[in-house]
């Protein structure tokens, strides 16, 4: 059982406190398992990977007043407001796989709980009835795991839709015209309210509590700074010669920007809403494709010895060799 991690008070703050809230637990709460739930006024996040122009449209987000943050995790896009729930999960663990694992079947019984047929697919989401009602994202700091999802008890839908923007290529592969088809809300298939479902949530998961002193209210306030920095919001888009990639089933969509010296990889720049197993996913596998042609030949030689899985979930190095020949 995990221990609940609360606040001082009721107020709703901007995403990227919560965010740093993870931090903080993670560095300096000595708990092995730890949870907590929180909502926000409308705001987009999006991974550490992916462009901003490419996933947010920055002019509705700004026409609606909807904010919009970058986290430190991988994943894809997504919208939140003050219906749809926010979980965090902070454990002791460095496997990222066994965690994930642990979490969202947590998640999916507790839910079955409420006699619903809910089950944790292998891309580490939540379904209710094979629909998505809930998906997650990982990162790690040495010795901490921190898993971080959304489990949407209702939403405002055409915000969902419109302040994201889905590449036709994920709605294609999916085979699903829109996003309504392919994802739920607890609200069309609970009765009780939303406050209701987050102390069942809570009696379920949680056995303790630990609650936060004005002392740990002012660190995570200093730890919310970087998030807020343009450098870390806007990243950066690199100018390279190359571009490739795709969305693989069960893996997500992986694109990569490969700048060539003479014809060998001199730098890589990776954006999808893949799932990263390390935090420095794209360093470790420039190391292994730096001075490479860009050919089959080299890249197999390039891997030789490695599994492009223990870098991005799910991923083998023949779908991340054709990933990277698909040039385009």
């Amino acid at each position: 059982m995990m221990k609940y991690l609360s606040l001082p008070d009721n107020a709703t703050r901007i995403l990227p406190f919560y965010l740093a809230m993870e931090e903080y637990a993670a560095r300096i709460i000595g708990e092995d398992d730890i949870f907590f739930m929180w909502q926000v006024e409308p705001t987009v996040i999006f991974g550490r990977n992916q462009l901003i122009d490419s996933e947010v449209n920055v002019d509705y987000c700004r026409e609606h007043g909807i904010a919009f943050y970058r986290r430190r995790s991988g994943g894809g896009c997504v919208y939140a407001d003050q219906d749809n729930i926010m979980f965090s999960y902070i454990t002791r663990s460095d496997e990222v796989q066994t965690t994930f694992s642990r979490y969202t079947g947590a998640v999916a019984s507790m839910l079955c709980r409420l006699g619903l047929n809910a089950t944790a697919s292998d891309r580490n989401d939540v379904l209710i009835d094979g629909r998505k009602v809930s998906g997650n994202a990982f990162y790690h700091i040495p010795g901490r795991s921190i898993v971080h999802g959304t489990m949407l008890f209702d939403t405002n839908m055409e915000h969902m839709l419109n302040a994201i923007t889905p590449s036709r290529e994920k709605l294609t592969s999916k085979g699903v015209q829109s996003v309504r088809s392919h994802i739920t809300t607890l609200s069309e298939h609970l009765a009780m309210d939303i406050e209701a479902f987050k102390k069942h949530v809570r009696e379920t998961l949680c056995d303790g509590e630990i609650k936060l002193t004005a002392d740990d209210m002012a660190e995570i306030e200093r730890l919310t700074l970087p998030y807020l920095e343009p450098p870390f919001l806007w990243g950066n888009d690199p100018r390279c010669e190359v571009t490739c990639g795709g969305r693989i089933e069960g893996v997500g969509s992986i694109h990569a920007a490969i700048e060539l010296h003479h014809g060998k990889i001199r730098d890589l720049y990776l954006t999808g809403d893949f799932l990263p197993l390390c935090n420095d996913a794209r360093e470790v596998l420039l190391n292994k494709l730096r001075g490479a042609r860009l050919t089959a030949a080299d890249l197999h030689t390039a891997l030789d010895g490695c599994d492009a899985g223990q870098w991005i979930l799910n991923l083998t190095n023949e779908q991340l060799i054709t990933l990277l020949l698909t040039t385009h």
